[in-house]
């Protein structure tokens, strides 16, 4: 049975899993984003998606937890007058960015990177003892999904009374489409599981990479 370890603390991408019918395990990186992003000196919103979602993929993988599983590690950025944010933190920085955000538009990048953790015909190879058909691939391989949320005009009322629930301070963007500020969005041009946090699609495309199939990981026990 092939395993998938989600390198994310997300409640919604691993929620987001679970309603795919897709079984896997959490194990959440340590990664310092700060550190990451100024190390490499990425400023695009695109490009520290996927850079951030590399990180956490890797070092999840790098650990005797993920050793015969392939892991997936995602991050989101939102891209908004040429501008990256992630998640605001304080109900001050949330409330600047949606005042802005009101009636207008910006785009949601969602980062994915998938390492294969399992052993490969090399390894094989190198330990006598190995019985099992080699499954492995080595391969490490990422993609972005991106969507552009369109947003309704929202009153100073409507922006604190969302604030004080404390919902956006943790999100990229300051909102989410899968809680309370779905209402505050009109429509999404692009793949909505991506502003959820992971592209089920594009999760399916780099398990190629891997040669398995995304049915494969489907709780059967859960249909």
């Amino acid at each position: 049975m092939t395993r998938l370890i989600l390198a994310s603390q997300s409640p919604a991408r691993t929620k987001l899993l679970t309603d795919a019918g897709i079984r896997h395990d959490v194990l959440v990186s340590d990664v310092d984003e700060d550190a990451v992003q100024a190390k490499y000196g990425v400023t695009d919103a695109h490009d520290t998606a996927l850079l951030l979602a590399r990180a956490k993929a890797e070092a999840v993988a790098a650990l005797p937890e993920a050793e015969g599983a392939l892991v997936i590690g995602c991050d989101s950025v939102f891209e908004f007058d040429g501008e990256s944010h992630g998640k605001p933190y304080t109900a001050e920085v949330a409330r600047e960015r949606m005042l802005r955000m009101s009636g207008s538009q910006g785009v949601l990048h969602t980062g994915h990177w998938l390492v294969d953790c399992r052993d490969t015909a090399a390894d094989a190879e190198e330990d006598a003892s190995e019985t099992d058909t080699p499954q492995g691939t080595g391969a490490t391989v990422g993609a972005v999904s991106s969507a552009e949320v369109h947003f309704a005009r929202m009153s100073t009322y409507d922006i604190d009374a969302y604030i004080a629930t404390g919902e956006p301070l943790h999100c990229a963007g300051s909102f989410t489409i899968d809680g309370l500020g779905g209402a505050f969005i009109r429509k999404v041009d692009g793949d909505p599981h991506a502003v959820v946090g992971l592209s089920i699609s594009t999760l399916r495309d780099l398990l190629v990479h891997a040669n398995v199939g995304i049915t494969e990981l489907w709780d059967n026990d859960e249909q």
